[in-house]
């Protein structure tokens, strides 16, 4: 008998509404862990985190890769690279004009990340 992993979860990280209560209130599923965790991981880079950081303040909403590249002391491969694990990683979206590739973050997942780390108490029950 061979063991299959159970399907995870749907978890939409578009939603408006958080994906789950904050990490101070309850424990987070497995499902939505695993969903959540490549989002975090991607994060944990400092160039990432930069390029993150520089894509979401963008003004406009998108940023360029021929703006982004010029921020760091690391080659264009490598800043590709960098961007191509947020983007899989479902933090960005990317389009191509012409010769440049455009950035935009994308806000849901944004949004679900920063309500998993929120440290707001439980609301309490006091009638």
């Amino acid at each position: 008998m061979s063991k299959q992993e159970a399907p995870l979860a749907v978890i939409d990280l578009n939603a408006d509404a958080p994906c789950c209560p904050p990490l101070a209130q309850r424990r987070v599923p497995a499902e939505t862990a695993a969903v959540l965790a490549p989002a975090f991981k991607a994060l944990g880079d400092p160039v990432r985190l930069q390029l993150m950081s520089m894509i979401a303040s963008a003004e406009g909403g998108e940023a360029c890769v021929c703006d982004l590249t010029p921020a760091f002391d690391l080659t264009g491969p490598t800043i590709s690279h960098h961007l191509k694990t947020l983007r899989e990683a479902g933090l960005v979206d990317a389009d191509r004009r012409g010769t440049w590739v455009y950035y935009r973050a994308r806000p849901g997942i944004l949004r679900q990340l920063a309500a998993l780390l929120s440290v707001e108490p439980a609301p309490s029950s006091q009638a």
